[in-house]
């Protein structure tokens, strides 16, 4: 797809899905669980224990900001509308029992995000391009 638009690949830009940054990201979330060990893993099979440990607990325990605050297994499996809808009615109450408490912002988005990407912005410039590009050659 670069390509065809005519741009040049790099592998060392921030917020794109392939670039090392995601993966770093991922090692500091592991680095900074409580139960990292300090001084590293006794042997291959601790380090995989640990791995797996931490790959459960971060799909099914550990809430993501950019899905709503659910778990990646919750949204998954669909389980993510029943916690939404809870949250989001235990916020309108919120908001009618004391509303000066929210300044006039009500209670933000608390609906659930039907498509989720990396790069939303980055998506609605290249569901675009085709036809910038095309026009573009055509001129």
């Amino acid at each position: 797809m670069l390509n065809w638009l005519g741009i040049k690949p790099s592998y060392s830009r921030p917020r794109v899905s392939d670039d090392n940054a995601f993966a770093e990201a991922l090692f500091k979330t592991a680095k900074y669980r409580p139960e990292y060990p300090k001084r590293g893993f006794a042997d291959l099979e601790e380090a995989r224990r640990w791995a797996a440990d931490f790959v459960h607990w971060y799909n099914h325990e550990h809430r993501h900001s950019g899905i709503h605050y659910v778990t990646p297994a919750e949204r998954h499996s669909g389980r993510d509308r029943a916690v939404l809808e809870a949250r989001k009615a235990v916020y309108t109450l919120a908001m009618a029992r004391c509303p000066s408490r929210w300044n006039g912002r009500g209670i933000g988005n608390r609906d659930r995000h039907e498509q989720v990407t990396l790069n939303p912005e980055r998506d609605a410039v290249f569901s675009t391009a085709p036809t910038e590009v095309m026009e573009r050659h055509s001129a």
